[in-house]
């Protein structure tokens, strides 16, 4: 307990340095360029979609969830017009497997880039590292139950379209490796849409 007390904490004292330096950028920036903001923008966004865990399931217990509704939120801030950092946190939802059920959630970091095909459409992509949180319950043997965290990879991909100077839509996928019980480790992609806020 006192452990992931101490690893809340520290999460939540880089999310809120991150937001201090972000917002300090997004006051220095103050110029436009068509209906996307300069380069240097801070934004913040929220997405809802589906996961799609690819877990195995052992011998006994054919029926399982291959997937769940997925929540996700972002705050970055691009250094110039095609690269950026971000921070985000991702709850990929609960599936039933091997008798019992299957959780994650996991902080990512990631080097963004985006591509304007037009002032107002971008492709975007994405590289990082997620730090994972999974709860496992079985009675399967052979899937093993507990909490696992660690470090992972993780990229995505998606395009983002501004209908207003501060507000875009989004369309992304990603894929998360995570760290499970057992010394296992799965990817779990996530399809999502979503609004963005520059500022």
């Amino acid at each position: 307990m006192k452990k992931s007390l101490r690893i809340s904490a520290s999460l939540l004292a880089v999310v809120a340095s991150f937001t201090l330096a972000a917002g300090a950028q997004a006051q220095t920036n103050t110029t436009r360029t068509g209906p996307m903001l300069a380069p240097g923008a801070s934004y913040a966004d929220f997405t809802v979609g589906r996961s799609d865990f690819s877990v195995g399931n052992g011998y006994d217990f054919p029926d399982r969830d291959d997937g769940d509704t997925a929540y996700s939120a972002h705050i970055g801030s691009y250094f110039n017009e095609n690269f950026g950092l971000e921070l985000g946190y991702t709850d990929f939802g609960t599936i039933n497997r091997a008798g019992g059920e299957t959780s994650a959630r996991g902080i990512n970091l990631s080097l963004v880039g985006k591509y304007p095909v037009t002032p107002e459409f971008n492709v975007l992509g994405k590289i990082g590292t997620t730090y994972s949180d999974t709860d496992v319950s079985s009675r399967d043997p052979l899937v093993v139950a507990g909490s696992e965290n660690g470090f992972g990879m993780s990229y995505g991909l998606g395009v983002e379209y501004a209908f207003t100077p501060q507000w875009s839509a989004l369309l992304q996928y990603e894929s998360h490796e995570m760290k499970f019980a057992g010394d296992v480790d799965d990817r779990i992609g996530i399809t999502t849409v979503g609004v963005r806020y520059r500022y």
